[in-house]
């Protein structure tokens, strides 16, 4: 599912590059970047984390304000950055884990005897069966 949230992002204090990023329904979620595009970057790792552990902790993900509703300053410039939070979840969460399963002992000798790499085939098969 994607989200979007609008983000401010701040000038740095030499207003020769750089900015810092807030999002102002989200509470503590704030980060930088040197220039625009590392900025913007980092804002849509920082919206996918804290998404990800307000889903984790089981809260409900706050309402986004709409842009008209956000009050700027001077310089500051207001994006939305939207996450694709199953992708966001899928990056973060990737490491193995082991899992104990039971097959019919001639589909163990088959799949032995061809080379089959068990993890390999039950990964393609539990991708296809979840539509991922």
């Amino acid at each position: 599912m994607k989200y979007y949230y609008p983000a401010i992002f701040h000038r740095s204090e030499s207003k020769e590059s750089g900015f810092w990023i807030e999002f102002p329904d989200l509470d503590g979620a704030f980060t930088q970047g040197d220039d625009i595009d590392e900025a913007y970057k980092m804002a849509e790792d920082c919206l996918g984390l804290v998404l990800s552990y307000y889903q984790d902790e089981g809260k409900k993900l706050p309402k986004p304000s709409t842009p008209d509703k956000i009050d700027l300053k001077d310089d500051d410039i207001l994006v939305m950055v939207s996450v694709d939070l199953l992708w966001y979840e899928k990056k973060l969460k990737s490491k193995s884990i082991k899992k104990t399963l039971s097959i019919p002992e001639w589909l163990n000798d088959e799949a032995v005897k061809n080379k089959i790499n068990f993890s390999q085939t039950l990964q393609e098969a539990l991708i296809e069966k979840l539509n991922h």
